[in-house]
């Protein structure tokens, strides 16, 4: 995870520079904050209603944070919601978009590749298309804010509530042998 975002962040400085790409500003604005909130209450609502209705995505998802939450303690959860939080938000909503040319074409393509990054073996289709509609949320909230803080902090709340909740259930209902 760690290194996943060190080169994260390298690829996005390196495309800022020699790209000549000025990233979206980061404004701290009450309004920000909770609209990040409401973001991130309605990416994490989402996403467990698709895990009780979708056996297909519950596998994948199941799949996907076994392979990332399962070998970490509970504190290092923070680090899972700050690292690919950050880097991620960096490079996909930060450099990418405007890059791209901060429009709807470049939110589907960014998008597109946000998902792609999340997949993780031939059966964890459902989980990248999620992350798709997650990139398109927070793609868009990108470009008609022009605030890198509303992705960023919602994905970072999204990625804490999810693995919290993940490691809590995995707590209360061991996997059978």
């Amino acid at each position: 995870m760690g290194v996943t975002a060190v080169i994260l962040l390298l690829v996005a400085r390196i495309w800022q520079y020699f790209g000549s790409i000025k990233i979206l500003d980061v404004q701290f604005s009450l309004q920000a904050v909770w609209l990040s909130l409401a973001l991130a209450f309605g990416i994490s609502l989402g996403s467990g209603l698709m895990y009780r209705i979708w056996p297909a995505y519950r596998q994948s998802a199941d799949t996907y944070l076994e392979l990332v939450i399962k070998p970490l303690v509970w504190p290092d959860l923070i680090w899972l919601g700050l690292l690919p939080g950050l880097s991620e938000e960096l490079l996909f909503r930060g450099v990418m978009l405007p890059a791209l040319g901060l429009d709807l074409t470049a939110v589907i393509v960014s998008s597109c590749l946000f998902g792609i990054l999340h997949f993780s073996g031939s059966q964890q289709w459902p989980y990248v298309l999620w992350a798709t509609v997650v990139g398109l949320v927070l793609g868009y909230s990108a470009m008609v804010t022009g605030n890198l803080l509303v992705p960023t902090l919602a994905h970072i709340v999204t990625n804490l509530v999810a693995s919290y909740l993940w490691k809590a259930r995995q707590s209360l209902n061991p996997p059978s042998l």
